[in-house]
């Protein structure tokens, strides 16, 4: 599948767009309906999700195009409500693909579910005890999910911690669990709940918590990328990037907007997909401070023939499979839309997400204010929220770009004296 452009891909009426992934990504009439239809998920579904349901929420469904990670081009859906994501992830891949695209790596699907053990009298002994036992906290813990041990997935490790702490001192047993391509959260909650007995029998302990970890620093994704110099605005805007970031990885708090800036293209994928985005950015934002200090998860350095190399490197724990994933129809559409096939290639994809639009947000900051990259798109969504439509809706939008006056109060002004 050959990447369309995104200039020519967003100028396209929705019909067309649609027209496109249905041949591209071979979609059904009732697939295109569900991700057309705000009432793709049925009351009796969103009822089962959570509690008290009233109705359904929907936001805008986009397109990102002309990414291509490890050499495959993938149409990205987005699910956001704020203007100018979309376009800039589109625009960043495409400085990719000049030379080559995204190049991606996932280091696999492990998690970490721990068991506080307490009151233990001799916990250096029980430490002793409890990893000779490694074997038989894997069977026990195993039993709980076989259809996973099936898909070779499974406990892989056992580690055990003696920590001090304001209660004194505390036994904390890490099951270190091969999830594949599930988030595995109620999975690893119920191997701790399993295992527990048999580690209070062992230790003479308590056990306290048991619950998985959302640090999720054993399932690291990332994703390189060159920019070519001439592409991005020439030799004066790389080392301009390549100063912006020295300023975030000296400042949290230049650091901590960096990083926003990078989930602002991984979690509309996740919510695309189905995806748990709190997970996601609990483990970002932790793993960006493990130095001690806040952090950019994003790199770049000057390349010795001038061009601008970034680089990405963070926890991604997504799923292809389970849950909200399996219930809600849109994502399923969505998925077969990006034609991933594992967890490990999705979190690939949406790390690839979050460089292109870090590479683009500083971009524009270092060539002239993120306001005005943002102009045109927010002139867009005042002009809509007043009900502006058609031959007056593009000379709203114009007039208040040109005048640089963009506030609702100005489009309800604009849209009567055109009525």
């Amino acid at each position: 599948m050959e990447p369309i452009r995104f200039e020519t891909f967003s100028k396209m009426e929705q019909e067309e767009r649609l027209s496109i992934l249905r041949r591209e990504c071979l979609l059904t009439e009732e697939e295109c309906g569900i991700i057309e239809s705000a009432d793709s998920l049925a009351i009796n579904k969103a009822d089962k999700m959570i509690e008290s349901v009233v109705g359904r929420f929907a936001l805008p469904l986009g397109i990102a195009t002309g990414v291509c990670v490890n050499g495959k081009h993938y149409y990205v859906p987005m699910v956001t409500e704020e203007p100018s994501l979309v376009s800039a992830c589109s625009r960043g891949a495409e400085y990719a693909n000049v030379m080559g695209g995204f190049s991606a790596s996932y280091s696999g699907s492990l998690m970490i579910s721990q068991i506080e053990l307490t009151g233990v009298a001799q916990p250096e002994k029980a430490k002793e005890l409890i990893v000779a036992e490694k074997k038989k906290i894997a069977e026990i813990c195993n039993q709980k999910d076989p259809i996973l041990l099936q898909a070779g997935g499974g406990v892989r490790d056992v580690e055990v911690r003696v920590m001090h702490s304001a209660i004194g001192i505390l036994l904390v047993v890490h099951l270190i669990v091969d999830v594949k391509d599930v988030i595995g959260a109620n999975l690893l909650n119920g191997m701790a709940e399993e295992v527990s007995p048999f580690l209070e029998s062992i230790s003479g302990g308590r056990a306290s918590m048991r619950i998985l970890s959302n640090l999720a620093d054993r399932r690291i994704v990332t994703a390189t990328a060159v920019f070519e110099k001439e592409t991005i605005g020439g030799a004066e805007v790389v080392e301009r990037i390549v100063e912006a970031y020295a300023f975030a990885n000296a400042d949290p708090y230049r650091a901590t907007t960096n990083n926003k800036g990078i989930m602002n293209g991984i979690v509309p994928v996740a919510i695309a997909t189905g995806n748990d985005t709190r997970a996601i950015e609990a483990a970002a934002h932790v793993y960006a401070c493990r130095s001690g200090q806040c952090r950019p998860l994003a790199k770049y350095e000057k390349t010795s023939s001038g061009d601008l190399k970034g680089m990405i490197e963070m926890p991604m724990p997504v799923a292809t499979v389970g849950g909200t994933i399996k219930l809600h129809p849109a994502v399923r559409v969505n998925q077969k839309i990006m034609g991933i096939t594992s967890a490990g290639e999705l979190a690939q994809v949406m790390a690839s997400m979050g460089l292109s639009l870090n590479l683009i947000a500083t971009r524009s900051l270092v060539t002239g204010g993120i306001q005005r990259a943002h102009m045109l798109n927010h002139a867009r969504s005042v002009a809509a929220s007043v009900g502006a439509e058609g031959e007056a809706f593009e000379r709203i939008v114009s007039q208040m770009v040109r005048e640089n006056n963009i506030h609702t109060e100005y489009a309800e002004k604009l849209l009567k004296q055109m009525l």
